[in-house]
């Protein structure tokens, strides 16, 4: 699924987040000072004419400056120390590639006890491109103040500055089932069970609504879908990545004026037209990732055939009946799931998907129906009776299945904008 600027500016792929406890060494304070240099640079660098998100709309408020003066638990690295956890950021160690950057499997000491082993995540921040920093720092400020068992924990970072250039690394705990999206494609040969998916709507709708509404600050996502929600070993589902999230409109103001930035299929009509950013942006694109549980389908395929590539147009049809309804279903569930909370679940997801967002449900109104699909409904056990993906799945991937995965996720510009514009009048249409 590409992602998109209409500014023309690129947009990383695929992460993993969040936040944690450590101690600071003195060598790590002149990282901590550049890297308080970084936030500072980017507060004006969010509010400048050329780069900015926010409009004379928003206030200063709206940018991620204050989070920065809360207190934040994050762990300062040394980018030694991660070459050395990730093997020299080994390509056999390599989980994840996109437009800016790649992910790495790496193992770090605890800070409690040295004698204890941690698996994390390490995202190296390619060393092109603006935007790559901005939400390098967004994904710092946001995830060094906040912490949910839905959202991937951000352990810390490394920001170093020498002979070598700028790095800028983002250190997260390791999630080992991969993202959501992995599972409803048919490269994996066992499919997410039906109990399993509903469980994933749970907890991203948990996730959602913390951050929407559970803080005395609002945060809006403005990149949800599948493969930002990322699978621990226990199945759990978290959010992830960051970097294009934005604080809620100040009081008195209905929204945040900001680029339009995000990935096509999720974002909703109301912003692609206006600009105009609202938490119900996040409900829409939730709605949308309803039915690609339902369908195990993406929200565009071009490679199906042209009256099923776009999700919300070909389904659209088949909601009116039982019979109708049953053929949007994943294949490949064969058959195994609960037909009463799969329409339950499609009722949720319309309610998300009206075109008016004032219509729309809060986060917190659809966790609790789609919670309420949990507890009424006989869905069987939501764990999976196979093993944790093992991170040689991600070593054994061919160099040409990677190249062509990140030429994919770079893939921006002129050709996706006119995509979208054809796309654009049906999408609005949808609902």
């Amino acid at each position: 699924m590409k992602c998109f600027y209409f500014s023309n500016r690129e947009k990383n792929e695929e992460p993993k987040t969040t936040k944690s406890a450590s101690g600071r060494s003195t060598a790590s304070t002149s990282m901590s000072m550049s890297t308080d240099r970084d936030l500072k640079r980017s507060g004006s660098e969010f509010n400048s004419q050329n780069v900015s998100d926010f409009s004379t709309e928003s206030s200063t408020k709206n940018s991620f400056a204050a989070l920065s003066l809360r207190q934040s638990n994050l762990r300062v690295f040394t980018f030694s120390e991660l070459k050395s956890a990730t093997k020299n950021f080994s390509r056999s160690l390599m989980v994840g590639e996109g437009g800016f950057g790649s992910v790495y499997r790496g193992v770090i000491r605890s800070t409690e006890d040295p004698n204890k082993k941690i698996d994390v995540a390490v995202k190296q921040l390619s060393r092109r491109g603006l935007q790559g920093h901005k939400e390098w720092v967004t994904e710092v400020k946001v995830l060094g103040v906040v912490e949910h068992p839905n959202l991937v924990k951000l352990v810390g970072y490394c920001a170093e500055d020498d002979e070598r250039g700028i790095q800028r690394l983002l250190v997260y705990e390791y999630m080992p089932n991969r993202s959501v999206q992995d599972h409803l494609s048919s490269r994996f040969q066992t499919p997410l069970p039906w109990a399993a998916r509903v469980k994933v709507a749970q907890d991203a709708a948990q996730g959602l609504a913390y951050l929407h509404e559970e803080m005395d600050f609002q945060i809006i996502f403005r990149d949800f879908k599948s493969s930002n929600i990322l699978l621990d070993d226990q199945w759990n589902a978290k959010l992830s990545d960051f970097g294009l999230a934005r604080l809620g409109p100040s009081d008195g103001l209905s929204h945040v004026s900001t680029a339009v930035v995000g990935t096509i299929g999720y974002a909703a009509p109301e912003y692609i037209q206006t600009g105009r950013l609202t938490s119900k942006s996040d409900v829409w694109g939730y709605g949308v990732f309803l039915y690609e549980l339902i369908t195990g389908r993406r929200p565009l395929d071009r490679n199906r055939p042209k009256e099923e590539q776009k999700l919300l147009e070909w389904v659209r049809p088949h909601l009116s009946d039982l019979k109708k309804f049953k053929l949007i279903l994943d294949p490949r569930l064969e058959g195994k799931y609960n037909l009463k909370s799969a329409q339950k679940l499609a009722a949720v997801a319309n309610r998300c998907l009206i075109r008016q967002a004032k219509s729309r449900p809060k986060m917190s109104e659809v966790l609790a129906m789609v919670s309420k699909i949990v507890d009424t409904t006989d869905l069987g056990s939501p764990l999976l009776p196979m093993k944790s993906l093992a991170p040689k799945d991600a070593s054994e991937m061919s160099r040409r299945e990677r190249l062509k995965r990140k030429l994919l996720n770079q893939e921006i510009g002129e050709k996706v904008w006119l995509a979208w514009r054809r796309w654009t009048p049906k999408l609005v249409r949808a609902c």
